[in-house]
């Protein structure tokens, strides 16, 4: 090898696996490591400490495996310095850009360590006034700075506490057979711990939740705080709005389970009723949409963010069909989220967890055990998955939450 650098990485190394993770990656980037110290934890809720040498055999290639084992914790022991290099292109990033993760990064700045501003995944970090954030591909413009090394650059990924159990059914993260009322009673619990300490509750939601006849039930979260953002798709909203002009869902009558006549036609009816008012909100000021979901949501003044797809009817006139502009819109709305529930939608569940900090409790709902794993293999290492279905779930969750649904029913 011939470039190093030493690190070092503390946590539960050897029960989490984290340490076996971190010299796979190290073998994966062709690079060599020489363990030069190992600490072992004594008790189990001790941590323990490697510290170890890592070669290959030019400086780029460092460079990039540093980064690697960097989103596991294992940080520079000489930090030095971040390399900064100036964009020279519109919408590209100099080459050897840092590649960040969404966990908690500090980058040093003059001597001080500086904390990155709303960690986000696969975008650069921009030094900007003796400040540091992140920034998108898409956004970056000439002229700009961006970190293009691992030195100076500190990550700080969550600690796994250890535990005393052995062998047990129904231990992994995502399962269909665990006890739902406890579920739901742990997300109830995390929806009132974020609002007690004044931050928000995002949903990212999908049609689902109108399919299966939720949506009263989310009317009653909405309307007892517990819906402060909502970013879906143009699928939930034109259900929701169609089931409040029609009684119907895609054609299907929600009280009796079964479609109507020129049942097919009525979501198309409702985009064309909420464009002839201009939008969701001017549809509910003009007494045109008078329940649902969307309803409750312009009533309560809360925040909802519509980002469309290239299959979408329509769409609603709420609908962002630029996607980059969707997300800055999903961007804008991040700032005071403190717990987030995602419930039957992949691709919306996929692109939030791409721009939501580690730091931020995740919860994923959905009948398909492959949703609820895809955001963890995507990097969203915060994300617990329920496996069930949506209607349920939601229904139990607004009895939890909302006193006067729970009296109804």
């Amino acid at each position: 090898m011939q470039v190093s650098e030493t690190v070092e990485i503390t946590g539960h190394l050897m029960d989490s696996g984290l340490l076996s993770r971190v010299l796979d990656d190290i073998r994966g980037y062709g690079g060599e490591y020489t363990l030069d110290k190992f600490d072992l934890g004594y008790d189990k809720d001790d941590p323990s400490t490697v510290r170890m040498t890592v070669g290959a055999d030019d400086e780029e290639s460092l460079q990039r495996l540093l980064m690697r084992i960097q989103t596991k914790g294992a940080n520079l022991v000489d930090p030095g310095t971040p390399e900064i290099t100036e964009v020279s292109q519109d919408g590209v990033f100099p080459d050897g850009f840092y590649s960040t993760t969404n966990l908690p990064t500090s980058v040093r700045l003059d001597g001080h360590w500086v904390q990155v501003q709303q960690p986000e995944m696969d975008c650069g970090l921009l030094v900007e006034d003796g400040a540091v954030r992140t920034i998108p591909m898409s956004e970056v413009k000439a002229g700009m700075r961006i970190i293009s090394s691992a030195q100076g650059v500190k990550v700080t990924p969550p600690i796994v506490a250890s535990t005393e159990e052995g062998f047990g059914f129904m231990e992994s993260d995502v399962s269909s057979e665990k006890p739902q009322r406890v579920l739901v009673q742990q997300v109830a619990d995390g929806m009132r711990e974020a609002k007690a300490n004044g931050l928000k509750v995002l949903w990212v939601g999908g049609p689902g939740i109108v399919h299966t006849g939720a949506a009263p039930a989310m009317v009653a979260l909405v309307e007892a705080g517990f819906v402060d953002i909502l970013f879906a798709g143009n699928a939930l909203a034109t259900h929701d709005i169609e089931s409040s002009l029609y009684g119907t869902s895609l054609g299907v009558d929600l009280a009796r389970g079964r479609g109507v006549e020129h049942g097919h036609e009525h979501h198309i009816r409702a985009i064309n009723t909420i464009r002839k008012s201009g939008s969701i909100a001017a549809a509910v000021e003009q007494g045109v949409l008078t329940s649902g979901v969307m309803h409750a949501m312009v009533k309560q003044g809360n925040k909802f963010v519509l980002v469309g797809s290239v299959r979408d009817d329509g769409p609603l006139p709420d609908v962002y069909t630029d996607v980059l502009e969707g997300q800055r819109a999903m961007r804008a709305e991040l700032a005071e989220v403190g717990f987030c529930l995602m419930a039957a939608t992949m691709l919306h569940s996929v692109a939030t967890g791409n721009i939501l900090p580690a730091s931020v409790p995740l919860t994923c709902v959905d009948i398909n055990p492959a949703t609820v794993t895809k955001l963890a293999d995507r990097g969203s290492t915060q994300a617990r998955g329920i496996v069930t279905d949506v209607g349920l779930f939601v229904e139990h969750l607004a009895r939890e939450l909302s006193p006067s649904y729970a009296e109804a029913k």
